[in-house]
């Protein structure tokens, strides 16, 4: 009975270690994730003040050719608020798949393997 203790405390420190690595490691992806999508959400801003301070001159001259100046500068604003809009919800997409920040996997785990150690100590007793 004694030596079944001492392998089990080994094995159940062994164990949290193990479980603490992973959810290390899961924290880790998970914060890879949120800066992606931060990185969109600020790549989308920057492009949007690219856009409408450069681009839109050119796009302007080139469409006021076939018509008023105004539909023309109506025109591309438009095309580039969508794009804006776009990349704004990818970057909100991968912000939320990266939420909340828990590792659940690791909770998963670390659930199943208390529940074994429960079952092991009750089939100790017996």
């Amino acid at each position: 009975m004694g030596e079944l203790l001492k392998r089990l405390s080994n094995q159940t420190g062994e164990l949290v270690s193990k479980e603490l690595d992973l959810a290390k490691a899961e924290l880790t992806e998970k914060g890879k994730r949120a800066g992606a999508g931060a990185g969109m959400f600020g790549a989308a801003g920057l492009l949007g003040v690219f856009a409408f301070a450069a681009l839109t001159t050119a796009a302007i001259a080139v469409l006021s050719t076939a018509m008023s100046t105004w539909i023309a500068a109506l025109i591309v604003m438009v095309v580039y608020a969508v794009l804006a809009a776009v990349l704004a919800l990818r970057g909100r997409a991968q912000v939320k798949a990266a939420t909340p920040p828990m590792p659940e996997q690791a909770i998963e785990s670390t659930k199943e393997d208390v529940q074994w150690a429960k079952e092991q100590a009750r089939s100790a007793r017996t």
